[in-house]
C-alpha cells in the first residue's frame, strides 16, 4: 500500500489546494519511440476508487506486463469520471521537438475532458504551455499518483494497440514486438529498408539514408510481399 501512502500524503500537501474538486492525472507514452505518434492520457478519478485500483495493481505502467496493463485499462476506464486520450503525430513531432508534441499530446487530452478538472497532475517536470486550469508537475509521478499511474495504463494500452494494427502496413520493423521502439532488429530495418512514413525523421536512427541505408529517403514500407521476395 505504499502509493496510496504517497498518494494521500500528496493530495494533503499545502501546495495542493484543490483537494474537494476534481483533479486529473496526465502522462504520455511513446516519447522514446522511433516509429508512430506520441500519445497522452488524462483521468479524473473518484477519490472512493483510488484504493481499489491500487489493490487492483494500479501502478507505473513500465512494471506491468500488458495483460495486466489490459485489464487494468478496462477498470480504470470503468470508474473514471472523466478519460481522454491525446496524440500528437509524427509530422508534428518532427516539426515541434518531442518535448514539445508531447507537452501538445497532453494539452489535448485534458481539452477533451468532459469534466474540468481544477488542477492537473503532470508526470515530469515540464509544464504544459498555454494550459488554463491550474497544473502541478511531479517527477516519476507514475510511481506517486495513482491518477498519473492510471493515466499512464490508459495511454499505453491505447498507444500499443494502435502501433499493432499499423504493423500490418509495415510488416519489415517488427512493430508487433517493439511497438515503434528501437530495438536491434527494428534498427537493422531501418538501414536495410529506410525509415517508412510514420518514422520521426528527426530521430537520428531514423535518418539512415543520409549516410547511404539502401532505399530512398521517402521510401515506403515495404509490404509483406515484398519482404517475402527480399528475404
Amino acid at each position: 500500500m505504499a502509493m496510496q501512502a504517497k498518494q494521500l500524503k500528496l493530495l494533503e500537501a499545502s501546495d495542493f489546494a484543490y483537494t474537494q474538486d476534481f483533479m486529473a492525472g496526465v502522462d504520455e507514452v511513446g516519447r522514446g519511440a522511433l516509429f508512430g505518434p506520441v500519445v497522452a492520457a488524462a483521468v479524473i478519478l473518484p477519490p472512493e476508487a483510488l484504493t481499489p485500483l491500487i489493490e487492483a495493481g494500479v501502478t507505473d505502467s513500465k512494471q506491468l506486463s500488458s495483460r495486466q496493463r489490459q485489464h487494468l485499462a478496462h477498470e480504470i476506464r470503468a470508474v473514471a469520471i472523466a478519460c481522454e486520450i491525446g496524440i500528437a503525430s509524427v509530422a508534428e513531432i518532427d516539426q515541434l521537438n518531442i518535448l514539445q508534441a508531447s507537452l501538445l499530446a497532453m494539452h489535448r487530452a485534458i481539452a477533451k475532458l468532459s469534466v474540468q478538472p481544477s488542477l492537473c497532475l503532470i508526470d515530469g517536470n515540464q509544464k504544459i504551455p498555454a494550459l488554463l486550469i491550474p497544473q502541478q508537475t511531479l517527477v516519476k509521478g507514475d510511481q506517486h499518483s495513482v491518477a498519473i499511474a492510471a493515466a499512464s495504463i490508459v495511454a499505453k494500452v491505447w498507444r500499443d494497440t494502435f502501433i499493432a494494427r499499423l504493423a500490418t502496413h509495415y510488416p519489415a520493423y517488427d512493430l508487433i514486438s517493439n511497438k515503434g521502439y528501437g530495438t536491434a532488429r527494428h534498427r537493422q530495418a531501418l538501414q536495410r529498408w529506410g525509415p517508412s512514413p510514420l518514422h520521426r525523421r528527426s530521430f537520428s536512427p531514423c535518418r539512415v539514408n543520409e549516410l547511404g541505408a539502401t532505399g530512398s529517403s521517402n521510401a515506403i514500407a515495404p509490404t509483406t510481399r515484398q519482404l517475402e521476395l527480399g528475404s
